[in-house]
């Protein structure tokens, strides 16, 4: 079973937020509501050529941000559940 990472990103023919592929980077993708066709691209990542190893390195550094404040929010949840 493998794990798909997405982001979000909106059509720019309809508006509709979108949850795209982080494989799809830099690839023509459709709207599945309106059905335009347009290149994905995730706005916190500067524009540039996306190689299959970019975009790997992309999906492991964007789960690492994920997983870090995951972290950093049970560990804030367990100090304030804890009783004296």
């Amino acid at each position: 079973m493998s794990i798909v990472t997405y982001f979000i990103q909106q059509c720019p023919t309809c508006g509709r937020r979108l949850q795209v592929r982080i494989n799809d980077l830099g690839r023509p993708v459709s709207c599945q509501h309106c059905h335009a066709e347009f290149t994905a691209t995730d706005p916190s990542i500067p524009s540039q050529p996306i190689s299959a190893l970019d975009s790997v390195e992309m999906a492991l550094r964007k789960a690492e941000a994920f997983l870090s404040t995951r972290g950093q929010h049970a560990a804030m949840f367990a100090s304030t559940t804890r009783s004296p």
